[in-house]
């Protein structure tokens, strides 16, 4: 039987990525494995299931995975990622030298350096693998929307809080969408970050607090100095005032998704690695978000995935602490990323549309 080139590939990054899996806890520094030793050591008890941490302390914990060692667990976490990926569907595009592939097979092998170990991240693939699974399903796009929506409500009550945020952006942006305008894409992606801010102030009018300053900007000040806190995202105003935190929203959002300044890190092949994968993702999310848009009507589903994945990356801006957290982040959605990086390649379903003839010719 003969296998498509494009599976071919597929198994090779495959086993590539389970070997750099098994090796990464021998080759890569102790910093790269801190949030899985709080996951296994759970030296506070903290496991239960409310919370990120808790549920993979949970987790780990039930499944008895906390007592392997890591390249056992990276030879068990791998192939279910690239099994997931697989039931998602492989393009027929995936296996050619084509250009967007790149960040997509810089990600698979991203996958084996931060996912083959205990994660929050592996279970963030696996939530998102069956959100993905009903915006692949051939329903109305009424149904799309409620039940995405529904299901990130619920992964951000118990999970990550900022997940329930993504539904309110999204819809946000699908609304903004039906205004005419002739550069949408600029539109949508401001107005996106306005809505985002009118929420941080909002939190800061309840809490006293703006969400940015009570979360990135609190644990990156107390990072200053520190030997990880090179690549920390810090505002370059104070983001205790309204305008402030504007700013701080939008220079975190361009930070963390075209990291041009992060080019200062050329002694850091690491960085460099990052800032050109970071490029190259969001420069093709919103040259294809931009094609969808040029047909409404016609890519309407596909249309609503792209609102969700820009959601999330509007919330890495208001979040997101440094530049290495960004890659491991992105990786916990990642089955929505390689929905919008193949859109056009027939992974997003929708219903038929059936034509009821009033009267019919049979000439």
């Amino acid at each position: 039987m003969k296998i498509k080139r494009s599976n071919f590939v597929f198994c090779i990054l495959a086993i590539i990525a389970l070997l750099l899996g098994v090796v990464s806890s021998f080759i890569f520094p102790e910093k790269y494995f801190y949030d899985a030793y709080k996951i296994v050591l759970d030296l506070y008890d903290e496991k239960g299931l409310m919370g990120s941490y808790p549920f993979a302390m949970l987790f780990y914990d039930i499944t008895f995975l906390n007592e392997l060692s890591f390249p056992v667990i990276a030879i068990i976490q791998i192939p279910i990622l690239f099994y997931l990926l697989f039931k998602i569907k492989i393009p027929n595009i995936f296996g050619y030298p084509v250009l967007r592939n790149i960040p997509i097979y810089l990600s698979l092998l991203a996958l084996a350096v931060y996912l083959s170990q205990p994660s929050k991240e592996f279970l963030n693939f696996i939530f998102f693998f069956f959100i993905v699974s009903l915006l692949q399903k051939k329903i109305s796009l009424e149904k799309k929307i409620l039940y995405s929506c529904f299901s990130l409500i619920i992964l951000g009550v118990f999970y990550r809080p900022y997940f329930a945020l993504m539904p309110f952006l999204g819809l946000g942006l699908y609304f903004i969408t039906l205004i005419k305008f002739k550069n949408k894409v600029v539109l949508n992606i401001t107005t996106g970050l306005l809505i985002a801010s009118f929420m941080s102030l909002s939190f800061g009018i309840v809490k006293g607090e703006f969400m940015s300053e009570s979360t990135r900007e609190m644990l990156n000040k107390n990072r200053i100095g520190r030997s990880d806190s090179e690549t920390i995202i810090v505002s370059p105003v104070e983001t205790n005032s309204i305008f402030g935190e504007i700013i701080g929203i939008f220079y975190g959002f361009f930070t963390v998704n075209f990291p041009v300044n992060g080019l200062k890190f050329f002694y850091k092949p690491q960085v460099l690695a990052f800032v050109f994968w970071q490029i190259l993702l969001f420069s093709y999310t919103v040259y294809f978000y931009g094609k969808c848009l040029r047909n409404q009507k016609l890519n309407s589903h596909k249309i609503w995935v792209f609102h969700l994945f820009i959601s999330y990356l509007i919330i890495q801006g208001v979040f997101e602490p440094d530049l290495g957290s960004a890659i491991k982040h992105k990786l916990g959605v990642f089955p929505l990323m390689w929905l919008v990086f193949y859109y056009d390649q027939g992974l997003i379903k929708r219903p038929k549309t059936i034509t009821r003839y009033v009267f019919k010719s049979d000439k």
